[in-house]
Order: structure tokens, then sequence, then C-alpha cells
């Protein structure tokens, strides 16, 4: 007989068999019953969400998957990972009393959609609504539990009208570090004005113009716009920001390159919050290397700034760590885009100025002019590198060592970066590695200020590198007015930082890594800055009756881009071609004027920084949120004192990006009152990813890999031998498997079972097609233990089950329910497994109250097929909201363990004894055993060592 026909009489055989067919017919209708229940409706306690008290009353959780981002190619089997499991645990958590909060949304402005809309001629909104539609239809079709009332999409105008609501409150706030929280600015205009605070430069605040008030301002505003460095890219036509550019100096997307580059550009003040964002780590359930990462990007440091007098009017500040080798800094470096370069570099080299000094060039303004341009084309990673060969070039200009006076020269070189510290160094080349190279190629004196531990004395130009210790003491460091000379270094830098601050001419401060976060980019595809530039120049923001500010229709998606190499070029914005739009009038309280629109738009990370917040009070028109709402979902309580989402799941790409961001949003929110919470995310899980095997041909080329055959452990496509290896599941490598095909072949609830079973959640793990039968033969197992396959009939019976059923059933319970609450969904469903197989070998009808707790106990993870037999069971009521199994402890102790006895190591008795025997009881019948009687044969016993209930050792005299 032929398989078909096989099959087909196997159907007519049983044709109420859990089947592919079958299962779609189920999940479908389930899925509208959901839908048409409201059935993951959770309830606020007030607003136009609540709903029954007594469910609001309940124990909340609120679970939260990162933003996806809707790709007009869908998804493929590896993006439903975190989605699934998500889903999983708050359907246990439903189950065990909560009144759970999980939806989601979309993450829906960006560049993809900005540039398939240039290559196309399609709308944006278009291309994204309509991959949008096709994730809701997939998510959709794998039954996940989100309460479609709270989804939103960040290009929805309602939504960003609170992005750019909450833009303007970060624009009108500053920090105030004696009160160490962000304040509204006219808090401190108020104190300008009545002389409380001083204002910069001491001039009275009345005497200042409009305009020179805005730039005092825009010195302390959270939000500003300043000219400053930045990546440049010409290929994309946009800046990015530090984070966006890879380590070879390339812009993440499009693999441009990035240059340095000084553009005006709009800013967030993150620094203020560097302090508050590394202590406030401390309170959050998150991975530890995620912590470190978000620690090692802000980058805390401890010194002090020291001033090196140029001029009588000029002074190179430093930032450093090792205050205390000062006397041993013998040139300094300053980064080339340094502002006080320009100022400091003299018409002509200095007489007896050194050959290598120059470069070849014939004054100072050349060989600085020359070397930018070479630093530019470098990215900062790049020119952090320890390259063998140092660059650099003397400016001409020489500063004053304030401890010895000396006469030092200032070099630009481009291992200095202004993205950190000062954007200068002192260089102290005989204990930094960096410095001592650098001395070396230019013929730089070196001193020994910090005595080494080794025979290789205290000259340096003998040394094969520099000598660095916090343990060593401090040598050759004296003048009339300090000696560190035999000071450990600790207690050298304290002297030394005390000494500066008397004099004014420096103080202990701590520097940070982290730089303000560039907020503006040059696209269309964007959130619209509500912000307005007078006939002046001057930025005013719009009230909030005027939000939300749409993006206007435009002709021309794309912003003007160049050569990719061509670094001497500038952004030019889609908005800006929009006259119509840009130039407007409007009445901002004091009559009708004339203003020119900012035509950036906020970076794609803007969205995401707050829509955690949105989900709690998505229809909210007149707030941001409920305060009272806010409090009940994210409020602190025990155990979380930042307050924040209970359960964040998503990809540890994003440690320093859109984690970082969202918790400065954050805090800046907490500190204005608006919100409760001052972290966004409490507890934070990264999952693994999901990966396949790749298969290239001769060429190196991917090939289909469903179209690659295995014969004799080698693989072949179209006859050809092709090589094996595992990389990322997507498009490009033709290895991309959709969950619509899984779902076809086996049903979602076959999908979701064995995305859960591959592994630990938090590691990635290699797809497998072919195994996923090993999940849908547990759902049909499953399926036949409850329903007869001829007839369609449920076969349980009232009958009582026995001892045997009842152990294996409540050990599953209390196994699987202990595993469904610590995300190890890997082992809970090997546990079911373990019990539907234990009911498959016992034979016969199960006991009803057997067959509602395995349903039960799989709903979780098998939604459509545990409706379906719940339903079919009796019940009318859904599965979602029943109670999960409850294990009663007096089955889930075994019954007996067997307890090994040994002797001199060596086995001589096994004993079967109660799993609760004390150790004295053990130890009675472990000697009273005859055969180890036997074995002692009368020998006196020196010691027993007793583990109950599992083993008893004996030591024999």
């Amino acid at each position: 007989m032929s398989e078909t026909n096989t099959a087909a009489a196997a159907e007519t055989a049983a044709p109420h068999r859990y089947t592919a067919a079958m299962a779609a017919d189920i999940e479908a209708r389930w899925q509208d019953f959901w839908d048409a229940d409201g059935t993951y409706a959770a309830p606020n306690p007030t607003g136009d969400l609540a709903g029954d008290p007594a469910v609001a009353a309940r124990p909340k959780k609120f679970i939260m998957d990162m933003f996806p981002y809707p790709s007009g190619s869908g998804l493929h089997v590896g993006h439903p990972l975190g989605y699934i499991a998500t889903d999983v645990y708050a359907r246990h958590q439903r189950m065990t009393g909560h009144n759970v909060l999980h939806t989601l949304g979309f993450d829906a402005f960006g560049l993809p959609a900005e540039q398939h809309a240039v290559a196309t001629g399609t709308h944006p909104r278009v291309s994204t609504e309509a991959a949008m539609d096709n994730m809701k239809r997939q998510l959709r079709r794998l039954g996940l539990g989100h309460d479609k009332r709270r989804s939103i999409a960040t290009i929805d105008p309602e939504y960003y009208k609170w992005t750019q609501w909450i833009f303007l409150q970060i624009f009108n706030s500053w920090y105030d570090t004696d009160a160490q929280k962000a304040r509204p600015i006219a808090e401190l205009v108020a104190a300008f004005e009545d002389g409380s605070r001083e204002v910069p430069g001491g001039r009275d605040w009345a005497a200042l113009s409009e305009a020179e008030r805005a730039d005092v301002l825009g010195g302390y505003r959270l939000a500003y716009a300043s000219d400053a460095p930045v990546n440049w890219c010409p290929g994309l036509g946009t800046v990015l920001a530090n984070e966006e550019v890879t380590a070879d100096g390339r812009s993440e997307r499009g693999n441009f390159p990035v240059f340095k580059s000084k553009l005006r550009q709009w800013n967030m003040r993150i620094t203020a919050y560097a302090d508050r964002l590394i202590d406030d780590l401390d309170a959050l359930d998150w991975p530890d290397a995620i912590k470190l990462q978000q620690r090692n990007w802000i980058g805390r440091s401890e010194g002090a700034r020291v001033d090196f007098k140029v001029t009588d009017t000029d002074a190179i500040t430093v930032f450093t760590t090792r205050q205390d080798t000062l006397f041993g800094a013998t040139y300094m470096v300053l980064a080339p885009e340094h502002e006080l370069v320009d100022a400091i570099v003299p018409a002509a080299w200095p007489e007896g100025t050194h050959d290598v000094w120059t470069g070849g060039h014939a004054s100072p303004a050349e060989a600085v002019a020359k070397y930018r341009a070479f630093a530019a084309a470098k990215s900062d990673v790049e020119r952090q590198a320890d390259a063998k060969e140092k660059t650099g070039v003397f400016t001409g200009a020489f500063a004053t060592n304030p401890v010895s006076g000396e006469k030092v020269p200032v070099f630009i070189a481009d291992y200095v970066l202004m993205g950190y510290g000062t954007g200068a160094i002192m260089a102290v080349p005989a204990h930094d590695t960096r410095d001592f190279a650098f001395a070396r190629a230019f013929e730089l004196p070196m001193r020994c200020v910090v005595q080494p531990d080794d025979d290789r004395g205290t000259d340096p130009s003998t040394w094969d590198d520099a000598f660095g210790s916090y343990e060593a003491k401090l040598v050759n460091s004296a003048n009339a007015d300090i000696s560190l000379d035999g000071l450990g270094v600790v207690e050298a830098k304290a002297k030394m930082t005390d000494w500066l601050t008397e004099r004014g001419i420096g103080e202990g401060t701590v520097n940070f890594r982290l730089r303000d976060w560039l907020f503006s980019r040059q696209r269309y595809w964007g959130e619209p800055f509500p912000i307005v530039y007078d006939e002046d120049g001057i930025a005013h923001s719009l009230p909030e009756s005027m939000l939300p500010l749409e993006l206007p229709e435009v002709d021309d998606y794309s912003p003007r881009t160049f050569e990719p190499d061509d670094a001497d070029t500038s952004p030019e914005t889609p908005l800006s071609r929009n006259e119509d739009w840009v130039n407007v009038e409007l009445d901002l309280g004091d009559g009708v004027k004339k203003y020119r629109r900012e035509t950036n738009t906020m970076p794609n990370w803007a969205g995401s920084c707050w829509y955690e917040l949105r989900y709690l009070d998505p229809h909210n028109s007149d707030k941001l949120v409920d305060p009272a709402i806010e409090q009940y979902w994210m409020g602190p309580r025990e155990g979380m004192p930042t307050g924040g989402v209970d359960l964040y799941v998503g990809g540890a790409e994003h440690a320093v990006l859109h984690l970082l961001y969202a918790r400065f949003w954050s805090k800046v929110l907490f500190d204005l009152g608006h919100i409760s919470s001052a972290e966004p995310f409490h507890k934070l899980y990264n999952q693994g990813m999901i990966q396949a095997y790749v298969y290239r041909d001769g060429r190196g080329f991917p090939v289909p890999a469903a179209e690659v055959e295995e014969r004799d452990g080698k693989f072949f496509h179209a006859g050809e031998p092709v090589k094996r290896e595992l990389g990322k599941m997507g498009k490009s490598l033709k290895n991309a498997v959709t969950p619509d095909e899984i779902c076809t072949e086996y049903g979602a609830d076959t999908l979701r079972l064995y995305e859960m079973a591959m592994g630990p959640l938090d590691v990635s793990r290699p797809w497998d097609t072919r195994a996923v039968v090993g999940q849908y033969r547990l759902l049909q197992r499953l399926w036949r233990n409850i329903v007869d396959e001829a007839t369609g009939e449920v076969t349980v019976t009232d009958a009582e089950p026995d001892e045997a059923t009842l152990r294996a059933l409540h050990k599953a319970i209390d196994g699987a329910g202990g595993d469904l609450a610590g995300l190890r969904f890997n082992t809970a469903i090997a546990k079911i497994t373990e019990l539907n197989n234990h009911l498959t070998k016992a034979g016969g009808p199960l006991a009803r109250p057997v067959a509602e707790q395995l349903v039960l106990l799989i709903a979780p993870l098998a939604p459509h097929i545990a409706e379906e037999l719940w339903r079919k069971l009796g019940h009318t009521d859904s599965v979602v909201h029943r109670d999960f199994p409850v294990a009663d402890p007096a089955y889930v102790v075994d019954e007996a363990v067997t307890c090994v006895v040994q002797i001199k190591g060596k086995v001589k008795a096994r004993l079967e004894v109660p799993p609760t025997i004390s150790d004295d009881e053990l130890e009675k019948l472990a000697l009273a055993d005859e055969g180890v009687v036997a074995a002692l044969d009368g020998a006196g016993i020196r010691k027993v060592i007793v583990r109950a209930p599992k083993l008893v050792n004996i030591v024999p005299a």
C-alpha cells in the first residue's frame, strides 16, 4: 500500500485524531473566541480600561517584550522565541492569581521604511502599516494572549503627541546638582531674576538680551542644541549616535564610512544623570553582564582637573586619575578637534623645534590642518586602538606644568578624544604605555616619578615600556611647596589634590566616559521636533495645545546623500524642502509672529523610551498617564524600590542603547513628578537566539537550506557539495523558516512547545525542523489520553486514580509549576511529557481529576488544545483564568528512597527507607542489616557517616 493510501486508511480509522488540520481548526476557533470575549483584557484600577474591581484587586504582574520593528519580510521562527516565552509566563501568572498586563506594540519609525520609500516611492506609512498587519496576523496565529486594547504604534499621531510632549518636558528642564534632580527651567529663570543664583559671567539677568538669555539657558537645559563634533555619514545623509557607529568606523546600517564633523544638533544631557544611572543599577534585577556593560559605558572615574597655562588668557584643562604623577608630565596632547588648538597655534615654528615634531610642514597651521583631516577619517574606536605607529603633530605652543614650572610642548594626536575628559591629557610617558610609545616616536623626555619595583632603575630612556603601579612609592616629586616623595599613590593623590585646590589651579572631580545623547536625525520618517525658531534664531517650544505636530506629506522622502567618502559635506533634510510647512505664523502667547520649524526629526529610539507607560493608559488624550494607573502597575513596592515593569524580555544587544536611554527618560519624568517609578524595567531577562544552519556553495554564497540533501554525513545542493555552518536565521542567508510554515504543517501549539523545549531560554540554540515532530507527537498522545480517536468522545472515568498515578501527577504539578514561574520552560515540558508518558503506559481511561489537571498543567504552553479539551471535559469557562493545579505535598515526597550502605567505600547493602527518616534511625537500620553484619564480621566500628536518607558510610576500627 502506498504512503498516501496508508495515511488515508489511518484517517478513516481514526477520524478524530489530532492532526495539523484539526489543530488549525481548533486554533482559529479559540483565537476568534479570545478576541470576541476579551479574554486577555487586563483591568486598570481606574479610567476607561477599568474592569472588575475584584480582578483589579489581585496582585499585578506587568510583563513586556522589547518592541518589534515591523519588517516587510515578516517573521521567521527565531523572532517569536521571546514572545512565546512571555506569553507562557503571563498565562501561568494569570492562573496563579495575578492581574496580568501583557500586550505588544510596534516601534514603527526608522530608517528601513524610509529607505524602502526612497527606493519604491511608497509612502513609509503605507509600507509600515502593511508590515504591521502581516506581523499582527502571524503573531495572532501563535495564540499570544495580548490585551489588544493596549497595543500602540509609535507612528500614530496620538502616540507621538506624547513623545513630543516628553521632549518638551526635557527641553524645559534643567538638572539641579544641589538637589540631584531635574527641575522646571522656569525655576532657574526665577532664581536668575531674583539674584538667588548667579548668572554665569556675573552679569545682571535683566540686562541680558533675549538671545543672551537663551544662550545661558541652553547651557542648563536637559535638551539643547549645540555646535558639537558629530558622527557624519555622507552615505546615509545623516548624523549618527556613537552607539550607531561600528568598531571599524562605519555606519551600523548600510556599512558606510563615518566622519567627525561639527554641526548644530539637538542633544540630551544624559551626562547629568551619570551617577544615578550607575548607582540605581544596584536596585535592578538585571543580568550582571548587562549591568557591567552599562557601568563600563558610563565609565565613572575619580581624579582631578588640572590647569596648564599656555598664555595669560588661555589654559589647557586636563582630567587625570593620576594627579600624583604631575611632576612626571613632560608634554601635553590635545584632541585634534579641541577648541583651543586654533587659539594657541603660533604663526611660525618656535626656534629649535625638532624636525620630528613638525611632520615636515612649513608652519604649525599647515601641520595642524593636515593632521586634522587625517584624524577625521578615523572612528573613535580606531583612534583608541593600540596601533604600533603613533601619529601626531606639534602645535607650536608650550604649556606650563603647574608643579614644576617647566615649559612642556603641546601636541595634537588622534589617540586623544574629545569624547572623554576634557579632550586634553598631560602625558606622563614613564608611567603610561601609550604616552611612552608616543614619546619614543617623537623623541620627547621622560621622567620617572614612581619607583619601579623591579631592577630596571629610574632612567626611562633604558626601559622597554612604561612602569605603571598603584603599589609603588613616589620619587622625584617635590618643589618648594610640596613633596610627594616616599608617599604611596593613594596618599600622594589626596595631597596633590589639596595642593591644587588651595592654589585655584585644579580640584578633585569625577569624570565619565558617557557623552550627551545626540538626538537629531536628518530623516523624514521620524517624530518632528515641537520646536520653532524666531527671526533671531531663538528656539521656542510649541504649547501642548499644538501637539501633535504631525509629519507633513513630502514628495521626496530621502535626505540628501553624498559620495560615501566625501567628508566635506553637510546634511540637507527632507523636511527642509517643504517650505509651506517649515515657515509658519504662530501665536505663542505674545502675538502672531513668523517662525521656522526645526527640520531634523527625532531618532527611532525616542518612541521606545517610554512605551511601557502608554501601555498602561493607551487612550488617555489628556495626560501622559493617569497617576493612579501608573502607580498601580509600575510604582515602587517591596523588593522593587525604584518600581518598573515586573518582567522585560529582549535581546542583550540593547544593553547600552535603548535600555540606557529609557532609564534616562524615566528619571526625568520621575524628577518632574509625572510618574512614581524611577526606573522603567525592574527585572530584565535576555533570551537567547534561535540559530540555523547556513549552507554555502563553492563560491561561498548561501544556497536555499530547504533544498539541501544530506547523504552519509555530507551535504549537497543540486548535486553539488556544499559546506554547512551555524549562523543567524534570515532571508539573506536563505535559511529562514517562517512560523506560518510550521503552523500549517503541525499547528501553533506544536511550534510553541518546540521553541520552549529546545533548551534554556537564555541560551542560543539551533533550529531543526525535523525535531518539531517530537512535540507534535506529545500533543497527539495527550489528545489520545482524553479523546477517543474513532468516536471523538471523551474517555475519562469517575473512578479514583491509583496511588502511582497520583504521585506522577503531583510531582509533575510541583516541578512544572516551579519551572514555569522560573522561566525554565524546557524542563517544565520535560516533566509534563514524563507525566503524559506515564498515563499512556498505564493504559485505560484517565480518572477525571487527572485529565483535568493535565489539561490545566499544559494550558500555559499549548493554550489552544487545552481550551478544546477543557470544553470537551464539560466546562463552559476558559482555562485562561482557571487556577493552576496545586501539588499535594503528600504525593510529591517519594514513598521510599534507596539508601546505599558502604564499608570502606564498597556497597554492602541497599535499604528502602522513608524519605523523612532521621540520621539516628537510618544508622540503626544499617548496622542491623544482615549483609552489613556479615561484612563487618565482628570488627569494631571507628566511625559511621550518615547522610539521610540516601547514604551510610561505615569505617571499621
